[in-house]
């Protein structure tokens, strides 16, 4: 398998820590998004949507965070990332999806450099923008996990959810913003990272950190 993968990409990290959970063995291939390498012509190939991450397992190609974990999960069925109920993997499916497309999405890099470079705002208007989506998204899922008595966002078993919190945890606290009015999510963030399959997916142990 390969990864086409940036070390910030939150949505990278997330494909990692999953692949990390199964043991599956991956090369990573780097796109560096500042550089604009995602928008190469052999890139775009794989990916015309110009984005990371792109995983690439025998003859198929797939993009999107969420369908390669949910791929993953199918073809690999060792340590399943979604529960057998229904139910609980409905609510994991939209915990996630609050994350990866209505959290995410305001505050991934295209979008801040569209506010710098073309509305021109400055760095700290920047990063209230940043903030303020951040504090709004982390109400509601500090609101979600209310129920979750395990030590990850659902029981006792790392779930899609887990693959999908921490990298954007990891963003929060990249940009000093103070999460202690969001206890759970601390707590499973602080827990999921003495795991192996979570630290080492983590942007400083990727190859092409900087």
């Amino acid at each position: 398998m390969k990864l086409y993968s940036y070390f910030r990409s939150s949505a990278a990290y997330r494909v990692r820590i999953g692949l990390n959970i199964k043991r599956l063995a991956y090369e990573t291939v780097p796109v560096h998004l500042v550089k604009n390498e995602q928008q190469s012509e052999d890139y775009l190939k794989l990916n015309p949507s110009a984005l990371v991450p792109t995983l690439i397992d025998g003859d198929l190609t797939l993009s999107q965070s969420l369908s390669i974990l949910e791929y993953l999960d199918e073809q690999y069925p060792e340590t399943k990332l979604l529960p057998n109920d229904v139910q609980e993997r409905a609510k994991i499916r939209a915990f996630s999806q609050a994350i990866a497309c209505d959290l995410h999405p305001l505050n991934n890099l295209r979008v801040l450099k569209y506010l710098k470079n073309d509305l021109n705002v400055s760095d700290e208007q920047k990063n209230y923008w940043y903030q303020h989506w951040i504090i709004e998204g982390f109400q509601n899922l500090e609101q979600l996990l209310q129920d979750s008595n395990g030590q990850f966002c659902f029981g006792n078993e790392a779930t899609i959810a887990d693959c999908c919190l921490i990298p954007q945890v990891y963003n929060a606290k990249r940009f000093k913003i103070d999460l202690t009015a969001f206890p759970k999510i601390e707590s499973i963030y602080h827990h999921c990272l003495s795991i192996p399959a979570f630290y080492n997916a983590a942007p400083e142990q990727q190859p092409d950190w900087e």
